[in-house]
């Protein structure tokens, strides 16, 4: 006959108590995590709305308004554009590209001071009526602009540059008093912030965003330039400036006038 084991009342007892308690303790633990999950992804979702900023979208997006800001900027072949094609012939590429770093310096000092002059005054133009008006006249000024570029001969008062080659502060800080000193080029970045709503005063994340795309879109356009005029080194001349010149500007009035058709038949919108 198997044995069975006989339990006493008292134990019985104490096991219907160990078990309740148990359930207890495993039903509180159940409990009190799912309040600690729901409180944190609770707060989560706090956190997300109150974000200063989506950086997936608005940063991005800053950015690549800034590196086309920075292209065009650096691309209209003016004084230190010439200057940067002579070096990169008599002097070697990278005495070229030092030459855009130093102009890409002194735009970047003029983005930044447009852009605080333009932050003061977004009570105006946030106005629909009157950013309706500037973003008119900023498609014009490029208007203006392509068509100077493109009718420009940037190499009738050119700087010629020697044979000396110098160091490569020498030939960035000279690029860079050049290009500082013609202030006009506030004029076009005031055309295209207005046109891409590029100012965003109350939201500095993207503000810096942009700007460093400027810079780089400048350093891009330099890069970009000297690789071009080393590889045909030996075919290129004064008329490939021109040349240049000319492209750029249609590509700018081109541009220019599908911005500003677009804007008067409302076909797109940038938001800030």
């Amino acid at each position: 006959m198997p044995f069975r084991m006989q339990m006493s009342p008292t134990w019985k007892t104490q096991r219907g108590v160990l078990t309740r308690f148990a359930k207890v303790l495993k039903n509180l633990y159940n409990t009190n995590f799912s309040i600690i999950n729901l409180c944190i992804s609770h707060n989560f979702r706090n956190f997300a709305y109150i974000m200063p900023f989506e950086f997936h979208i608005d940063i991005i997006d800053q950015i690549w308004k800034g590196i086309i800001i920075g292209v065009i900027a650096s691309g209209l072949m003016g004084p230190v554009g010439v200057l940067c094609v002579q070096r990169t012939l008599n002097k070697g590429r990278w005495y070229g590209m030092v030459t855009g770093v130093g102009a890409a310096f002194s735009d970047i000092i003029y983005a930044l001071l447009t852009g605080l002059g333009m932050s003061f005054m977004m009570d105006l133009i946030t106005n629909p009526k009157n950013l309706f008006v500037l973003q008119i006249l900023g498609s014009i000024l490029l208007l203006l602009f392509g068509i100077y570029s493109f009718r420009n001969n940037p190499t009738k008062h050119m700087h010629v540059s020697g044979k000396t080659k110098g160091s490569y502060l020498y030939n960035g800080i000279t690029a860079f008093w050049l290009t500082f000193l013609n202030p006009l080029i506030i004029l076009l970045f005031i055309a295209m912030y207005a046109q891409f709503k590029f100012v965003v005063p109350d939201h500095p994340v993207e503000m810096v965003s942009g700007y460093l795309g400027i810079f780089g879109g400048a350093l891009l356009w330099w890069y970009g330039l000297t690789w071009v005029i080393d590889k045909v080194r030996g075919k290129f001349d004064n008329n490939g400036i021109v040349i240049i010149n000319k492209i750029i500007g249609s590509i700018v009035i081109v541009c220019s006038i599908i911005i500003l058709i677009g804007t008067v038949f409302n076909l797109y919108t940038f938001h800030y």
